[in-house]
């Protein structure tokens, strides 16, 4: 009996190989998607013309061979061996979209043998082996598998109608371009919008602290009054009131010292990993994603795992590799430094291997790649600078993991100082580190790119009790700040704890446990659609919405507000929720759904007049080559038409490209993404150098090319450095970006 084993991707179908051979049958790997849903134009002709109208075909949208990368071979190939097979094993993500990638091509080509489904987590040999000894029938996955066909054509009916009703009623005449409308895209909008409308909207408030110097017999210490948000001092008279009193005072400290310890931070999955790159580096959500995309499948590379991961846990199973990969780790220039004789294993969901944790979740944590430990010198020369840094910060997280914890004593100090018969609180706080355990792994940068707490400082043996003079006091004048504007790791964050915009608790909750709006592999794709559509912009690394992004926000905020909440993806995960419990049938889902969508047509077209104009400029004129056809978007397929009207390029004039498109090697479900030529904001030296041996030494050409600061940030900059006691890094002097993030983090 022939059974044929279908993977998500080549990496699934290569680690199955070498932890199965072919004890359980033949592997072929799909590409992702092998197959997409119709155009609307080839369910009914007439949808060809854009129009506001309901694009709901009488029963589901059928699906097509998708023609991108090698999806087309590959559908041929595992179509061919379903022809030849008696039994079918699918062993795609554990997920909803996975069991949807694996399932559809049966239904596609019609299969009716028997199938059973494999269930894993990792991809480590003993999680497949024990997977694949505790097969499970598909039709228990039936429920999961509708689930996800309701979400796929749910999506599609509902942004491709309501974007073509945008467009066609929200532009204003004589303008081009889409304006694109998504369950994802346009609350993604919304936060962006909401927090430049909170700027705008601040109003800053001048408060006041009073420091001094404690001077006991063994010397002397800053000690400062500086109350909680809800109490600061708006009033300057109250604060000099305060220093007259503090002058000279003498009375007994209140000295507490514990001793603490502080449990390493967790792994990186992919928002993590964008969030930490953008805010050390500058870097896109793009350009992360592409460069840990190369570290995984590299040509020579592979170097880590999975990079699109949407948890930070590993499985219990890897607890095995750690002495492996610690082991070829701290062999490396960068790393040999730290000491770990022993790796320490946290378990559960406060640690770092949790099974529980990894319930429901296709991919763990990213981590280095035990796989090619053996010749991990000779993959690391080639490695652009780029890679070098990202591999270093993953390589370092996962040490960190496995190191003890970070121990300190700390000191607390309070002193009261009466005025007018009220005591106010002067404190001071020291921290002495004892073991730097985890922190070993990072030197000088925090792993999660937060500053020391800046009150902190060295202080003099104290003893509780004892006796302090306090002299020379200052007031501080201090003023509040507004929120900064997000980068594209900051923005990314925000999507996945999107629950936070959402008022209803248990619509908060719901979207928590989807872990927020959009994917790891498709957030970084929505935002630059945002860009592309002229919807947000950027000033350096800080994205904003354009003035038709704004526009399009307000009016959809008055007329259509489901279209701008986050909670509209968990009203639809608790639909899909029922499908799955076997409470609702899909098609009643996927009809309640297009209902909404006729509605919110309705509301749109009453908004006509709105005239929003998106900026993009008119498309040049172009002559065609003798004996050629002039190029236009008429030529283009017709999947080609749908992601040009999905991501804004519907009206672009095609262009000859003369570098051949990479093609995916893995066939993950949103395509390996391509490496843009131009990339944007280089990482500082400084930042390198914090990185170790494995980063790069010097800033590539783009990063001395930079803006320099004025002359105002530069005072202003060094003048907060010397009040609160810091260095100034020199980068901050020459670049602008690294003055603005510097006062940013610092002026609050």
């Amino acid at each position: 009996m022939a059974t044929l084993i279908i993977t998500e991707k080549s990496s699934q179908a290569k680690d199955l190989r070498a932890a199965l051979g072919d004890r359980y049958g033949r592997i072929l790997p799909a590409e992702g998607h092998l197959l997409r849903l119709a155009e609307p134009d080839e369910v009914d002709p007439a949808w060809k013309r854009w129009s506001p109208t309901l694009l709901k075909p009488d029963g589901l949208y059928p699906t097509r061979p998708d023609q991108g990368g090698n999806k087309a071979a590959k559908l041929q190939a595992i179509t061919a061996a379903l022809r030849a097979c008696d039994e079918v094993i699918l062993a795609t993500d554990c997920d909803r979209e996975g069991q949807l990638i694996g399932q559809e091509i049966l239904e596609h080509v019609g299969y009716r043998g028997k199938v059973r489904r494999a269930l894993f987590t990792a991809q480590d040999p003993k999680t497949l082996r024990d997977a694949f000894a505790a097969l499970k029938p598909n039709d228990s996955m039936r429920p999961i598998y509708e689930a996800a066909v309701a979400r796929q054509q749910a999506d599609q009916i509902f942004n491709l109608s309501l974007t073509r009703t945008a467009t066609k009623t929200l532009l204003a005449p004589g303008t081009r371009g889409v304006i694109g409308i998504g369950r994802v895209k346009t609350p993604t909008l919304a936060i962006v919008c909401l927090r430049e409308l909170e700027i705008r909207n601040f109003k800053p408030e001048d408060y006041f602290e009073v420091v001094a110097t404690a001077t006991v017999a063994e010397g002397s210490f800053q000690m400062r009054h500086a109350p909680a948000p809800k109490d600061r001092i708006k009033d300057r008279a109250a604060a000099e009131a305060i220093a007259r009193a503090a002058d000279n005072h003498r009375g007994p400290l209140t000295v507490t010292v514990e001793e603490k310890r502080q449990a390493p931070p967790k792994l990186y999955d992919l928002p993590s990993l964008q969030k930490t790159c953008g805010q050390r580096w500058g870097w896109t959500a793009d350009r992360t994603l592409a460069v840990a995309q190369e570290l995984y499948d590299g040509d020579g590379k592979k170097l880590i795992t999975y990079p699109r991961a949407e948890a930070r846990y590993l499985s219990e199973n890897q607890i095995a590799d750690a002495p492996a990969i610690v082991a070829a780790l701290t062999r490396l220039r960068g790393f040999a430094h730290l000491d770990i004789a022993r790796p320490v294993i946290r378990k559960g969901k406060s640690g770092h291997f949790c099974d529980k944790a990894l319930e429901g979740v296709s991919h763990h944590a990213v981590i280095p790649n035990v796989n090619v430990l053996d010749d991990l010198e000779s993959r690391l020369v080639r490695l652009t600078d780029d890679e070098k840094r990202l591999f270093a910060l993953i390589c370092r997280s996962y040490l960190a993991a496995v190191m003890p914890d970070y121990e300190y004593r700390q000191t607390s100090v309070t002193m009261p100082v009466p005025v007018d018969n009220k005591p106010v609180a002067f404190r001071a706080v020291g921290r002495i580190p004892l073991k730097l355990g985890w922190k070993a792994a990072f030197g000088s940068a925090e792993s999660d790119g937060k500053p020391e707490e800046e009150a902190e400082q060295t202080l003099p043996p104290l003893t509780d009790g004892e006796p302090a003079t306090l002299s020379d006091p200052k007031v501080e004048a201090k003023r509040t700040q507004a929120p900064p504007r997000y980068n594209e790791g900051t923005l990314v964050d925000a999507m996945q704890n999107a629950w936070r915009f959402v008022e209803d608790p248990a619509l908060r909750d719901r979207l928590k446990e989807a872990k927020g709006i959009g994917t790891p592999a498709t957030r970084a794709e929505v935002i630059k659609g945002l860009r592309r559509q002229n919807l947000l912009g950027a000033d350096g690394k800080w994205l904003m919405p354009t003035p038709a992004g704004l526009h399009l926000f307000e009016t959809l905020r008055a007329a259509a507000p489901t279209l701008v909440d986050p909670g509209t993806t968990a009203l639809w995960e608790m639909k899909l929720d029922e499908v799955v419990t076997g409470r609702a049938d899909f098609r009643r889902v996927i009809d309640a759904i297009a209902s909404e969508a006729d509605r919110l047509i309705g509301t749109l077209v009453g908004q006509r007049g709105v005239a929003l104009d998106l900026g993009l400029p008119a498309p040049k004129a172009r002559f065609a080559r003798r004996g050629t056809a002039g190029r236009s978007t008429a030529g283009r397929s017709a999947a080609a038409r749908n992601t040009a009207a999905a991501t804004g390029d519907a009206t672009k004039p095609a262009r000859r490209r003369t570098r051949k498109a990479a093609t995916p090697t893995d066939g993950e479900p949103a395509g390996k993404p391509r490496r843009s030529r131009k990339t944007t904001v280089s990482p500082p030296p400084a930042a390198a150098v914090a990185e170790g041996t494995l980063a790069a030494d010097t800033p590539p050409p783009e990063a001395r090319r930079r803006r320099e600061p004025t002359e105002r940030m530069v005072a202003f900059a060094r003048s907060l450095a010397e009040r609160k006691g810091i260095a100034l890094p020199d980068p901050c002097l020459r670049d602008f970006d690294q003055c603005r993030s510097f006062l940013d983090q610092h002026a609050r």
